[in-house]
């Protein structure tokens, strides 16, 4: 028996009408992908390409700010691995778009 403890970790997708969140144990040492790819959360989500999604712990983006890419990343005790969407639309483009459209009704 091994006298290394399992860590309890979360992951989770939502779609505007639908969201899951899965529990479960690993190791200490996994990344953020395996836990992902062992929640088997792909299953209740036909369209979830985990290849191409871009994860994050409670909101921070893996890969960005100095945080490592999710098949690098340990997580630790209690971390939140969250699955983003693929934005519908560009932030900066929406942003254009309404001060536009605000400096026409000025």
């Amino acid at each position: 028996m091994s006298d290394i403890e399992p860590i309890r970790v979360e992951v989770a997708f939502a779609l505007p009408d639908k969201q899951k969140i899965v529990e479960l144990l690993v190791a200490p040492g996994t990344t953020a992908l395996i836990a992902v790819e062992k929640s088997r959360i792909s299953d209740f989500f036909a369209d979830l390409d985990l290849a191409a999604a871009k994860m994050g712990i409670f909101g921070q983006a893996l890969g960005t700010k100095g945080l490592k890419q999710p098949s690098e990343h340990i997580l630790q005790e209690g971390d939140r691995v969250e699955i983003y969407r693929p934005l519908i639309a560009d932030p900066k483009e929406v942003r254009r778009r309404r001060a536009e459209k605000n400096k026409k009704e000025a």
